[in-house]
C-alpha cells in the first residue's frame, strides 16, 4: 500500500463510479471518500477486503494466545498448528 492513500470527494464517485471502482481493483489500492471535507468511507476491492478480514482473524487468535499465556493457560502445539492450518485454509 502506498503512503498516501487516494481521497476523492463523494462527488467524483458518483460521477465516474466503474471508473473509480476499476481504480481500486486494478491498483489494489483503496480510496478514501469524504463528504463535506471529511473523511467518511473506504473503498477496497474485495480481494482486499478478504485479506483484511483474513488478517483480523489471526491477529485475534494471537491476541487470545497471548491471553492465555499471561492466564497460566497452556495449550498442546499440535492443537494450535491444526486450528492455525484451519484458518490458514490449508487443512
Amino acid at each position: 500500500m502506498s503512503a498516501l492513500p487516494a481521497i476523492i470527494p463523494i462527488s467524483d464517485l458518483r460521477q465516474d463510479t466503474a471508473g473509480i471502482i476499476k481504480r481500486v481493483v486494478t491498483t489494489d489500492e483503496p480510496v478514501v471518500i469524504t463528504q463535506r471535507g471529511r473523511a467518511s468511507a473506504v473503498l477496497m476491492s474485495a480481494d482486499a477486503y478478504k485479506r483484511t478480514q483474513h488478517e483480523n482473524e489471526l491477529l485475534r487468535v494471537l491476541v487470545r494466545g497471548d491471553a492465555e499465556i499471561a492466564a497460566g493457560l497452556g495449550r498442546d502445539a499440535e492443537d494450535v498448528l491444526a486450528e492455525a492450518r484451519a484458518l490458514l485454509g490449508a487443512g
